[in-house]
């Protein structure tokens, strides 16, 4: 159970900047409370005690972001148009700190590609890293949100340009092409969400 010694006011503004909602705490002594996928923090006086199956969901915005962290994504379509799943994670020196999976409709690969990409930078940025190091088994994608291969389908453009985005918001960042079986958890949760898991 991390506790994290900080100014619990900055922390409130940390996590409400990342979307994470806020609330009362339920005693006196609680200042307020905060829940995100499975972890609580909890602020005290001068320190904020974060509980929970996976504390690392919050531990990085208390601790005010920063730092480097590993990105996978991968989307998939089944049948090319057809019925779409991304998966994506999100790796520190903590370990796992945001995951996520989805269902996404119906579209073509590389949407789901995109649309993966997209999500896991939302991710990375949400917990306030500063540097990323982002790998994905979709050599198209790497390469043209690189800009070493042209875009000329529209849809794909506009997710070309949010991706470049959300990229440049970073203070340093690598985007490189992977084999699959480096990116085995991205790929396991864009499963996983195909199956309902």
């Amino acid at each position: 159970m991390p506790v994290i010694e900080c100014d619990t006011e900055s922390a409130r503004r940390r996590l409400e900047d990342a979307g994470v909602v806020v609330s009362e705490g339920n005693t006196d002594h609680e200042q307020w409370r905060a829940e995100r996928d499975g972890a609580t923090a909890v602020a005290y006086d001068d320190k904020v005690v974060v509980q929970g199956s996976d504390p690392a969901r919050l531990t990085t915005l208390l601790r005010g972001g920063g730092g480097r962290g590993h990105v996978y994504f991968d989307g998939a379509s089944r049948g090319n148009p057809g019925p779409a799943a991304i998966g994506w994670a999100v790796v520190t020196s903590d370990g796992v700190v945001a995951e996520g999976s989805e269902r996404i409709g119906e579209t073509t690969n590389n949407r789901a590609e995109y649309a993966a990409l997209i999500r896991a930078l939302e991710g990375a940025r949400d917990y306030g890293l500063d540097e990323v190091d982002v790998r994905g088994d979709s050599q198209l994608i790497v390469k043209q949100v690189r800009g070493e291969w042209n875009v000329n389908e529209p849809t794909l453009r506009e997710k070309r340009v949010r991706a470049r985005e959300l990229l440049d918001g970073f203070d340093r960042w690598t985007l490189e092409h992977v084999p699959r079986e480096i990116n085995e958890r991205a790929d396991e949760l864009a499963n996983e969400a195909f199956d309902g898991a």
